[in-house]
């Protein structure tokens, strides 16, 4: 048995002062340590959400936006893209629409993170939008270089689609047709280039010089006199190549302009996931 007079190492007055020393620390350090709290750091979660409900809306305009002008720019060019080579207009006007459809999905699935603090709906909301961020700078992108080649793609084809398809393709006949009755053209070059066009050549029941929607009022039988006074002499590649670029501004600068909003939006989010992340972490 050991002697009542023995005394433990833990029950001597140093090891008793170092106890309370180590105690001290720990409760300093607990101290110095900053708290993951909801209102820490430069932006609080609040803050964050209400920043977050700002951009979704502006996000929701802008995107109803991008829909409507790749609507637009479908329908009202839509009956001239078979006498393209090219497919990258209206590659760029679809995208656009699917752009602009994704984002009222993307603004209900964000709405819905946010309201709940959901980090896993926030993340996706924030993959979503850098993939429309994506879909609109190749918009973009594609706009604006090919502003410079659409001269060169009408002066190598459009004149040779005019002279060969028309009246031997009905759907490039009906484009030929609207487009020199919209944009009050004749030919693709001049008016005298349907002298040489396949139709003439072949068709020997025609007495007509140029098609009848060259006419300035159209009617049938109206193309047999080719006076300046009952035609159009302007021919259509020049007008069509200015209308195609005009377009192609309008396109680039909606789906380049709603990428510089969306950067916003991607900060934002990430911010408030990395804000609700470090708040779970420490609880």
């Amino acid at each position: 048995m050991q002697s009542n007079g023995y005394q433990s190492v833990f029950d001597s007055p140093e090891a008793a002062d170092n106890h309370l020393e180590r105690a001290r620390c720990l409760e300093a350090d607990r101290i110095r340590t900053p708290v993951k709290t909801r209102d820490t750091d430069c932006c609080s979660v609040n803050l964050l959400k209400h920043f977050f409900h700002i951009f979704n809306v502006v996000f929701l305009i802008a995107g109803l936006a991008v829909l409507c002008v790749g609507i637009w720019s479908i329908m009202y060019k839509h009956g001239y893209v078979c006498l393209l080579t090219t497919v990258t207009y209206p590659l760029t006007s679809y995208v656009l629409v699917v752009a602009g459809a994704l984002v009222p999905l993307v603004t209900v699935l964000g709405c819905f993170g946010n309201c709940n603090e959901n980090r896993c709906l926030i993340l996706l909301y924030t993959f979503m939008l850098l993939l429309i961020f994506l879909l609109e700078a190749m918009v973009g992108v594609l706009s604006y270089v090919y502003q410079d080649q659409v001269h060169i793609e009408l002066n190598s084809s459009l004149n040779n689609t005019f002279l060969q398809s028309y009246r031997m393709n009905s759907e490039k006949t009906n484009a030929i047709d609207r487009m020199q009755q919209q944009l009050k053209c004749c030919g693709a070059e001049r008016f005298e280039d349907w002298k040489k066009s396949a139709w003439l050549k072949n068709d020997t029941r025609t007495s007509n010089l140029v098609p009848d929607s060259c006419c300035k009022t159209p009617s049938p039988g109206c193309g047999r006199r080719d006076h300046p006074s009952n035609i159009h002499y302007s021919g259509c590649q020049t007008r069509f190549a200015g209308e195609l670029q005009e377009h192609l501004i309008i396109i680039g600068a909606v789906g380049l302009g709603i990428c510089v909003i969306q950067i916003f939006g991607m900060i934002i989010s990430c911010c408030l996931y990395i804000k609700l992340k470090d708040i779970s972490d420490y609880d």
